[in-house]
């Protein structure tokens, strides 16, 4: 599957550019990948805005790209795709949130150094 195939290509990338030790949590590799949201803040409120355009271009559209075939399935990415639309978020926020979870599968395979299982 196409997603599958950016997958792997976005995983090496990843293994040939960092060491997963560098980053404490999968917020962090997130941050690095340019998927996390920026926060404001200012007094008493914190508002989490869109993604922060830092971190790495290349990754990112990886990323999003490989989410968005995954969005169609009938699997859990699909599944919590649905999900999110569902509570009101648009298309770009949804896929980005979808990045995000399998963001932290991937981070969670890199660090533990186990085979992926659905």
């Amino acid at each position: 599957a196409i997603g599958e195939n950016a997958l792997v290509e976005m995983v090496k990338i990843i293994l040939t550019l960092t060491d997963i030790g560098r980053f404490p949590d999968h917020d962090h590799l997130a941050s690095y990948c340019g998927i996390a949201p920026r926060v404001r803040s200012s007094g008493t409120s914190v508002r989490s805005v869109r993604a922060s355009r830092r971190g790495d271009a290349r990754l990112k559209s990886l990323l999003i790209f490989s989410c968005n075939s995954l969005v169609r399935s009938s699997g859990r990415y699909g599944e919590y795709y649905r999900a999110c639309r569902a509570r009101g978020m648009g298309h770009g926020r949804a896929l980005k949130a979808v990045a995000r979870k399998r963001l932290r599968a991937i981070y969670a395979v890199m660090r533990d150094r186990v085979p992926y299982r659905e």
